[in-house]
Formats: structure tokens, sequence, C-alpha cells
């Protein structure tokens, strides 16, 4: 088979920042739609908050969900001469979603188009052995969990943020949340970055893997990540949020639920906290979601007629789908990978 030339790896890790400024516009609207929504930031200073916020997500918790997506590939196992083309069929398949969502408008997951585009590549290139399925169960554990975590919180949230407020005059109590969702929408932010850019830095180290940037004495299942890689990766999203990504500010924002200051604030704090246990443990969730339920947890609290459940449906179909059209359509690019390679 043709081996990767140096110029194609190069190539490949600009495919998958340009992956992580997919996920950056796609995915914008997780952290900026409440404040948009309820008027507190414009739309473009909302998008320029959101990026600052996103970027120095790189100087803290660790790289924790990187060194998990890095290990879905089992490395001592699949040839090291096929690892970049697996890379670049699940960056195909991760984008083409990315796009399909993005246009339709719907709050899909980057993270798992990501892990369903790896998955689909390895099984086409390697067979079901390509495939750490531990790391890939825990993965969909919490596409089930970290949704329902945001939904319980949200609510619980705003549940007692209205009973901690109930003997405070309302248009004091508006103005004040509408300081506070800053406060709340810059977590959702960083949050936001500790999490989705770390998903590029685990699909790159392995390329360099392949390429022997490591010493011949490194782990596969434990190697290191290099700062400027970090770095790539941070600037990349943090310049995908600034291109925003308004068909799903409109969903998240509008469609779901009809959103004052204090919902906001509520909202973006339940998924805040959420996403950042997760990065901490190095869960690699889905910040969609979180915040996605987060704000239907929060409309909750106002009646469950209040939440546009027929919207809530559609989105949560959407999430279903993710993996497997994901990995189907990284298989089928794989197979034409291999075809050109001779594999």
């Amino acid at each position: 088979m043709i081996e990767a030339p140096l110029t194609l790896i190069f190539a490949i890790i600009g495919i998958a920042l340009v992956f992580d400024f997919t996920n950056g516009f796609h995915d914008s609207a997780n952290s900026i739609s409440t404040v948009v929504s309820t008027k507190v930031l414009s739309p473009r200073n909302a998008v320029i908050f959101a990026a600052f916020f996103n970027f120095i997500a790189a100087f803290s918790f660790g790289v924790a969900v990187a060194s998990t997506v890095s290990k879905i590939i089992h490395l001592d196992v699949v040839p090291t001469v096929v690892v970049p083309y697996i890379i670049l069929g699940a960056l195909i398949g991760a984008i083409s979603w990315n796009l399909i969502t993005w246009f339709f408008g719907l709050p899909t997951s980057s993270s798992h188009a990501l892990i369903g585009g790896l998955t689909g590549a390895g099984i086409s290139a390697a067979g079901l052995i390509a495939i750490k399925w531990e790391t890939v169960q825990l993965v969909a554990a919490f596409m089930i969990l970290s949704p329902l975590i945001g939904l319980a919180c949200g609510f619980l949230f705003m549940a007692a943020v209205l009973w901690l407020t109930r003997a405070v005059n309302k248009p004091t109590a508006e103005e004040s949340f509408k300081s506070l969702q800053l406060v709340s929408a810059a977590a959702n932010c960083f949050s936001h970055g500790t999490n989705d850019a770390q998903k590029t830095i685990g699909i790159i180290i392995p390329l360099l893997f392949s390429i022997g940037y490591f010493s011949e004495a490194a782990d596969p299942n434990n190697l290191p990540i290099p700062f400027w890689v970090i770095m790539l990766a941070y600037i990349a999203i943090a310049l995908g949020t600034l291109a925003g990504g308004w068909r799903i500010v409109k969903t998240m924002g509008y469609k779901i639920t009809k959103l004052r200051p204090v919902h906001g604030f509520a909202a973006n704090t339940a998924s805040a906290a959420t996403i950042i246990g997760a990065s901490v443990v190095g869960i690699p969730v889905s910040t969609t979601h979180v915040i996605c339920t987060s704000i239907m947890g929060v409309g909750s609290t106002m009646g469950i007629s209040t939440v546009k459940w027929g919207v809530a449906r559609t989105i949560m179909w959407a999430w279903i789908l993710t993996i497997p059209i994901s990995a189907f359509i990284s298989f089928i690019a794989f197979m034409g990978i291999r075809v050109v390679i001779g594999y």
C-alpha cells in the first residue's frame, strides 16, 4: 500500500483544524443563543465574547478529554501506516455531518460525529478489533446521561433561583440577571472550549504517532500532548466561533422555549457546571446536548406546555442518528481511500 507522505500528514492536520473550525461555528450557538435571544448581547458582540472564552480555556483543566479521544483507535493493533487514512476517513464523515446538520439548523453533536467517524473508518480499515470499545461505550453512555443531567440541573437550578428571588421586585431582578447572565454565558463558553477543542487534539496525536514524532519508548496508550497542538486547536475553534452559527442560534434561542435573562442565566450555569465536570474527568460529552436540555429543563419550570417538544423531538432524532450516520459516511469514505492507496 501507499505510505502516507509527510505532505499528506500536514494536509490531514489541516483538515482536522477545519473540523475544529466547523465545530466552532456549528457549536457557537451552544454558548451564546441565550444571551442573544434575551437581548443581553448583540449577535456580533456575542460571538466575539464566545470566541474569547473558548480560547482561554486552553490554559486550564488539562487535556484529559484529548487523551480519551486519542485512545479510540487501537494504535498498538492497527498498522501504523494505516492510521493517517483512518483519521482522514473519520474527518470526512464528521465534517460532512456537521455541514448537513448546520444547513438544516439542527444543533447536533460535533463530538459524536467525530466519535462515529473514527469508529466507522476504523472498522472499515481493520475490522472491529481496531476500536477500543470501552471508550466508545463510555461516550455512548454519556450521550444518554449528559442530556439528562443537563435537563435535571436546568430544572433544579431554575427552581432554586425562583425560590430565592420570590420576594424581589421583578424589574430589579431582571436587570440583575442581565449582568449575571454574562457571567454564566462566559462560564458556558469556557466550558465549551475545555471539552470540544480537545477532541481535535485527540485525533492529531495518533497522526503524530504514525510518523514517529514521539520517542520509541512512548506508550501508544498514553501519549504526551505537545503545547503547539493545543494552541492550534484552540485558535481554530475560536476562529470558528467568530464565524457564527446563526441558523442554530435561532433554533436554540427562540424555538425551544421563550427565554428571559433569568432563564438564560440558569440554563448557562447548569450546562457549564455539567460540561466542566465532564472535562475534568476526561469524558468527551456533547456541549450541544447539554445546553439544549438545560434550556428545556429551565423552560419546564414555567410549565411543560411552554417547551416546544416537537422541536425537541426533531433535535433528539438528529442526536440519535449522529453516530451511526457519521460512522457510515466514514466507513464509505475509507473504502474509497483504500482503493486509492491499494490497501
